[in-house]
């Protein structure tokens, strides 16, 4: 069979396993997940990392207080996406709260001024008479836009957490990255919103060890009111979940379920008709990620920065509405660019057994939602994708998507060594990359990609489904998938629970051709009925009175209604023909 079911194996001994206030069917989840210390399963603010052992942290701090002190002109540089512009937020909000007056940001646009610290953006700040910038979730790479404001005599602080280029780095007067090489901070997977959140924290110690909210009679601010910016920037750039960004995460979604969160992100919750208190990782990954993404994509991230600093109910509403605009606009357009790919690939040689990974372009697609169609195709294929799209002058931008378990930057920066001139501009870390190649170089660039994904053997796992085993009768329950639910956060590094069982399907009904929903008969469970739902899935192969074995993880529906569950598939198998490892 194609796909195969695997078991995951608890390797180490379990020492909390006799805590009794750990459900024992989370202590088997966290078990699985190599999770063998209760201290690694602590979501207290208290058990975050220090500040300190950031390197270059004191320099950073010094310069920013200075700035803070003799009123400087500051001006902050983003990124596009919902982790730049999560950055740029709390940096501002963070800084005007500890005294700083003169304060502007900039957003790249990705058709005029290109990722990162450009030239022209540099030009930009010079025209708002820029005297520092502070550059978030970018600069890391940006060496003419960082040597154009030192020549212009503005100083620049980058804040960033992208793997630095052959560790070459740029002539920047202070640098935070924990992916620096001889960086001592103990996690490597940090968003830019949260390098920008432990800068924060730094700066305020030291600024109340100078004495200095006493002296211009300021509060000494809760950082903690931005850890629902840090929550959503950490959840939409996909990092890698460790103890670290679990906590920050988990603490910023607390406060966004208690109402305690920035007013755009709280309105932005209402407006689609969501109940804020029971919002987990997943529903701003799926629900407000690409809604704030959308006018990156198709516009201007700075709408986005907007709503997130906005304290006026009108305003917010303008922002939301401009925001569901361009969020329209993205899904038809993406809905196109989708099946034009889906149409290649499946076409394509690259997408047989021995296939190591997809390099696809088209020359009508959209290079502001290239990431999104990436991101698809990584998921139906379980390939490592490339998507290009036209630039200018011949030139075309390329975003990729990794999958779990191969570090997609290494591989570029690989070709890169080699091959020079070749990638014109490249950036990422392991999960995902942007770069830039010519035109007639596409071909080269695929067979090159392909063939040292092929050496690097990544397609062993392609065809693998993970599962936590079974539930019995009475964890397949409500309170299961609640206390799940809650039992994060998930994502990268640290997956959503996935169970299997035997079911008999009772009915089957396709809505809109888009998925298939499902009533099924447990045969594990003495005949006991649950709603189904599978999406992006050839579920028509499948017919009533079938008994199949599922991979599934489990959802909440209508919840403050009936409080039932529903179990999302992952994969069906004909039951005589499943095969468990």
């Amino acid at each position: 069979m194609d796909i195969q079911l695997k078991h995951r194996k608890i390797k180490d001994t379990i020492l909390w396993e006799k805590d009794k206030n750990i459900p024992p069917l989370l202590k088997r989840i966290y078990a699985q997940r190599g999770i063998n210390n209760i201290n690694q399963i602590n979501r207290s603010t208290q058990a975050l990392l220090s500040y300190q052992s950031l390197n270059n942290i004191d320099k950073a701090v010094h310069l920013l207080a200075e700035s803070i002190m003799k009123d400087s002109r500051l001006v902050i540089i983003g990124d596009f996406d919902v982790d730049g512009a999560t950055s740029v937020a709390l940096v501002i909000l963070a800084l005007r709260k500890m005294g700083a007056k003169y304060l502007d940001f900039l957003i790249p646009n990705r058709f005029i001024h290109g990722y990162g610290l450009s030239t022209k953006i540099v030009e930009e700040a010079l025209m708002k008479k820029a005297e520092i910038i502070l550059t978030v979730d970018n600069g890391i790479s940006s060496y003419d836009g960082i040597n154009l404001a030192l020549d212009n005599n503005i100083k620049v602080l980058i804040t960033d957490h992208h793997i630095p280029p052959n560790n070459n780095l740029p002539p920047a007067n202070v640098i935070i990255n924990p992916n620096l090489m001889n960086s001592n901070f103990a996690s490597k997977y940090l968003s830019g919103v949260g390098v920008a959140f432990y800068l924060m924290l730094a700066l305020r110690a030291f600024l109340k060890q100078q004495g200095w909210f006493i002296q211009k009679n300021i509060s000494i601010p809760n950082l903690a009111e931005f850890l629902d910016l840090v929550a959503l920037g950490t959840v939409a750039d996909v990092v890698k979940l460790d103890t670290n960004n679990r906590i920050l995460v988990y603490q910023g979604i607390c406060r966004i379920r208690a109402g305690k969160c920035r007013l755009g992100i709280r309105k932005l919750v209402e407006s689609i008709h969501y109940p804020i208190n029971i919002l987990c990782e997943k529903d701003l990954s799926f629900l407000i990620v690409p809604r704030l993404n959308a006018a990156g994509r198709l516009d201007d991230m700075s709408l986005s920065v907007k709503l997130l600093l906005a304290e006026d109910r009108i305003q917010v509403h303008e922002y939301i509405k401009k925001l569901d605009y361009f969020n329209r606009i993205r899904k038809k357009i993406g809905k196109q660019m989708e099946v034009e790919a889906m149409k290649m690939c499946n076409n394509s040689n690259y997408t047989q057994k021995d296939s190591s990974g997809l390099v696809i372009y088209h020359p009508k697609w959209h290079q502001g939602l290239i990431g999104i169609i990436a991101s698809r195709i990584k998921d139906h294929f379980s390939l490592p994708v490339i998507v290009f799209a036209p630039a200018e002058d011949n030139i075309l931008k390329g975003s990729g998507r990794s999958i779990m378990g191969l570090n997609l930057y290494h591989i570029i920066e690989k070709i890169k060594k080699k091959y020079p001139n070749k990638i014109l501009n490249f950036g990422g870390h392991a999960m995902a990359v942007g770069l830039s190649i010519i035109q007639k170089d596409l071909e080269w660039f695929r067979y090159k990609f392909t063939h040292l994904l092929r050496k690097s053997c990544v397609s062993m796992n392609r065809n693998i489904i993970w599962s936590d085993g079974k539930l019995s009768k009475n964890e397949l329950s409500f309170s299961t998938a609640e206390l799940l639910r809650y039992g994060g956060p998930w994502g990268n590094g640290f997956p959503e629970p996935i169970f299997d069982g035997n079911f008999k399907i009772i009915s089957k009904k396709n809505v809109k051709g888009k998925y298939f929903k499902f009533i099924l008969e447990s045969i594990d469970s003495q005949g006991i009925q649950y709603d189904a739902i599978a999406f992006h899935m050839k579920s028509n192969i499948f017919n009533e009175k079938d008994n199949v074995k599922l991979a599934y993880s489990l959802n909440i529906k209508n919840y403050k209604q009936n409080k039932t569950i529903q179990l999302i598939i992952h994969y069906i198998w004909p039951l005589e023909l499943a095969v468990e490892n």
